[in-house]
């Protein structure tokens, strides 16, 4: 029988999750979503034939997964609310928000419960997302495998075995997408300085970010050899990376992911203390 699912939160994150799960053959049926307005879950309910409750309590009383998808200044209130249904029912939980610790949402929550928190990204919303997945020692081997079944739904997982390494997650794929797009935004205005239109410059600079990604995505060399296999000596790709060496580009990314993994650091500081 397929686990039953209810998502607290009906967002863009959730919408996505639900939307690959269905097209990955789990039952509209076993899948609940709540939110405070039946606004929020009717196109839910008719995009997918899910189940909707603007109850939360009474949608998580016969979940085997609990997906906990709203926004992290309201989930202390959420949580709450939820923790004496959630201490008799004992499902797994799965925070999908970022900066909220496992000690934070245990506290919330009453305690002890098998918890997994995910640092999604949002090309999630388009089934090519990247989420990192840390689960507390209450989490069993066949919960951990439900949540990567879940999550897997739009994208990879990779799992870390320390909670602080989420900040890392963070850094390298969850606020990653707009790095990308920083670069697309970039290359394009150089394009139109070299005289192309802006949107041919746009197409080219994204189509050649996603060959470029499926290359690495399928090869088995290192991102290293692919780089070189793409320069000739002397030649025109070679000395546009020597510039991006000699400009710090390796330095200012590092430092732009630290900086990104800190705020990490002081939102959870600042969100746990709510």
């Amino acid at each position: 029988m397929a686990s039953r699912v209810t998502f607290i939160g009906a967002g863009n994150m959730a919408s996505a999750i639900i939307g690959g799960m269905i097209d990955n053959g789990h039952p509209a049926t076993a899948i609940t979503a709540t939110s405070p307005s039946d606004a929020f879950l009717a196109p839910l309910h008719e995009r997918f034939g899910i189940r909707t409750n603007t109850d939360n309590a009474a949608a998580v009383r016969d979940a085997d997964v609990v997906v906990l998808a709203v926004k992290p200044q309201v989930m202390r209130d959420v949580c709450e609310g939820l923790r004496d249904t959630l201490q008799r029912q004992r499902p797994l939980v799965i925070s999908v928000a970022a900066g909220l610790t496992a000690e934070s949402l245990q506290a919330w929550l009453g305690g002890g419960l098998p918890l997994v928190r995910c640092m999604p990204n949002t090309p999630s919303l388009v089934g090519a997302g990247a989420a990192g997945l840390y689960a507390t020692p209450e989490v069993s081997a066949e919960q951990r495998t439900l949540a990567s079944e879940l999550l897997e739904a739009v994208g990879i997982v990779e799992w870390v075995e320390e909670e602080n390494l989420l900040d890392a997650v963070t850094a390298v794929s969850g606020s990653a997408p707009a790095y990308f797009f920083l670069m697309f935004e970039a290359m394009e205005e150089a394009g139109v300085k070299l005289g192309l239109p802006a949107e041919t410059a746009r197409r080219l600079a994204i189509q050649t970010a996603l060959g470029a990604a499926r290359m690495a995505q399928q090869s088995d060399l290192t991102p290293d050899r692919l780089k070189r296999n793409v320069m000739s000596p002397g030649g025109t790709t070679e000395r546009a990376i020597e510039h991006l060496e000699q400009a710090g580009l390796r330095g200012i990314l590092a430092d732009a992911m630290e900086a990104c993994a800190a705020r990490a650091r002081e939102m959870a500081e600042e969100l746990g203390q709510r």
